[in-house]
């Protein structure tokens, strides 16, 4: 992790088609101005699908841009090599270098400009970023990655604007990074010490402690081809 991190984009986003007759506020674009923060996200930013997307736990996403390069070598098509040129190919809200999944940690609390922010999940990716790159299995190479990016809670609203420091105030839970718990989640599927010890951490957001919870007590795991878009 980089020791004086910034902001380098804001991005927000308008509903515009997608796919399968929907509606996405996927596709950011960078705004020069202030933004103001609030405790549902960012002020013009848009969400289809709020069951979801958005909401008080997913208020603001974030994407590490260090993980573009890597994407650029990865995917051979066309729609991704132009998306990968800036930020928000990934729906993102925040554009930050010298910062991945493992340099965080659930429950850190980071001030953005004025406002304050608190990690409460990581990303769980869906089809529609299969439709925005034009590549079949992006969803599930995003999920096996561990490149996923992640969400904050606004704990405190604020303005945010190109060039703010983001810097870290609070670290909870230092052995629970994001990138822990993904590989948890996705990969070490039923590891059932880790996953009652990621149910216990106060931070979690409910929708992922629910999510846990099911898996601790049915000894299965949920079924992802629907979110994937896997055939």
């Amino acid at each position: 992790m980089a020791d004086k991190l910034i902001i380098d984009s804001v991005l927000v986003g308008t509903l515009q088609p997608l796919a399968r007759g929907k509606l996405s506020g996927i596709a950011k674009s960078p705004v020069n101005e202030a933004v103001h923060i609030g405790k549902l996200g960012l002020e013009g930013d848009s969400q289809a699908d709020k069951e979801h997307h958005g909401g008080p736990e997913k208020a603001v996403h974030i994407y590490p841009r260090d993980h573009y390069g890597i994407w650029t070598a990865e995917l051979a098509s066309q729609t991704a090599q132009e998306l990968l040129k800036k930020p928000g190919a990934f729906g993102e809200n925040l554009s930050v270098r010298g910062l991945q999944e493992h340099d965080v940690c659930l429950g850190d609390i980071w001030q953005a400009g004025e406002a304050r922010l608190q990690i409460s999940q990581g990303r769980q990716p869906c089809w529609k970023l299969n439709e925005r790159f034009q590549v079949p299995d992006m969803a599930r190479r995003v999920q096996d990655s561990g490149r996923t990016g992640w969400y904050f809670r606004v704990l405190e609203p604020g303005l945010v604007r190109p060039g703010s420091p983001f810097v870290l105030e609070q670290r909870p839970n230092p052995e629970w990074s994001v990138g822990r718990i993904a590989h948890v989640i996705y990969h070490d599927r039923l590891n059932y010490e880790a996953l009652k010890a990621i149910s216990e951490l106060p931070e979690l957001a409910e929708n992922w402690r629910i999510m846990v919870e099911r898996r601790l007590a049915t000894r299965k795991v949920e079924d992802w081809k629907r979110r994937l878009g896997d055939n």
